[in-house]
């Protein structure tokens, strides 16, 4: 069967994301956690704008034939606007994870991509799509509590699979349980190899997203 025009022009976008992740993108020093305190993440004249996590900001709308588009959650029944590729790989399962194992989940109960004009901060995570807010009416920001003891393993488990690579908004100075984002630059060599590892367990009876936590 021939490849459709949307598996064709992802593949080509996330080709073309990572060469310039690889190429030039910079990460700032330090992603600030506050919003209140975070670095106005526009960059340089000379360089396109880029988020806190040092990703690059989408440019069109999602499923525009750009880096976002509406990614699906496996058994949950909905998908999530997100930068495609490993980001996308990552994110997803933590989803799955809070899906299966804390909470289940329906469309809507998650936003991935929001407009730059929408965000600041480390909101602007969202304008690249390499976060997710799940729930966030039910856990709001600037309040710590939201979840039993047994659904906070289940987080800390899942960040462990990530290997610092995303970061929860509950760790944050000012806590935002809701959220939970890409923490380390594009250039990172830790980001495919999670997405590696990931991508392994989804094709592996048994492992990744499901699994119960021991």
């Amino acid at each position: 069967m021939a490849a459709t025009r949307r598996h064709f022009l992802r593949s080509a976008v996330t080709t073309a994301v990572a060469a310039g992740a690889v190429a030039g993108t910079t990460a700032p020093a330090a992603f600030a956690a506050d919003k209140a305190t975070s670095a106005d993440p526009a960059g340089s004249t000379d360089s396109p704008p880029v988020s806190a996590n040092g990703w690059p900001i989408a440019t069109t709308p999602p499923n525009a034939d750009g880096s976002i588009w509406t990614c699906p959650v496996p058994g949950a029944g909905f998908g999530i606007d997100l930068a495609i590729g490993d980001a996308e790989t990552i994110l997803v399962h933590v989803v799955r994870r809070f899906h299966y194992e804390i909470e289940a989940l329906r469309d809507g109960d998650v936003i991935g991509y929001r407009p730059p004009a929408q965000t600041k901060g480390y909101d602007t995570n969202h304008a690249s799509g390499t976060a997710v807010d799940i729930r966030p009416d039910s856990y709001p920001a600037g309040a710590r509590g939201g979840f039993f003891a047994p659904q906070l393993a289940v987080i800390r488990d899942l960040l462990t699979d990530c290997e610092g690579v995303v970061k929860w908004g509950g760790d944050f100075p000012t806590p935002d349980e809701s959220h939970f984002q890409i923490d380390v630059p594009p250039t990172s060599p830790k980001v495919k190899q999670v997405a590696d590892k990931i991508r392994t367990w989804n094709a592996t009876p048994g492992k990744g997203a499901g699994v119960l936590v021991l």
